[in-house]
């Protein structure tokens, strides 16, 4: 029984601790307004801009028309960023699935 106990317990912390390491990433409801595909930069751009910034990159996604940018920040905080796919203009940062920046005028 005290094992069984035990066992519960040691599954219970590991499965939180694994929780609490997952940043927790936004919704990701924007809308970026790029036309057709063929008129878009190169995902290596992307990922420079974002490496430019002084972010590591952990992975970029296509997310409807926008670029998905998935990175830490200079002080290791996970981040979920939204770029222009045809002009690579930072459109939205969320941290912890809370909008921390929006460029002026950005309403997407």
């Amino acid at each position: 029984m005290r094992s069984a106990i035990r066992t519960i317990a040691a599954i219970a912390i590991g499965a939180a601790s694994l929780t609490a390491a997952t940043p927790a990433w936004a919704d990701g409801d924007v809308t970026c307004g790029a036309g057709a595909k063929e008129k878009w930069k190169d995902e290596r751009q992307v990922r420079r801009k974002a490496w430019q910034r002084g972010w590591e990159v952990l992975d970029v996604l296509v997310s409807g028309d926008c670029y998905e940018v998935y990175a830490r920040n200079e002080q290791g905080q996970s981040i979920e960023t939204f770029f222009h796919p045809e002009t690579l203009d930072l459109l939205v940062i969320f941290r912890r699935g809370k909008e921390i920046f929006r460029k002026e005028g950005f309403t997407g």
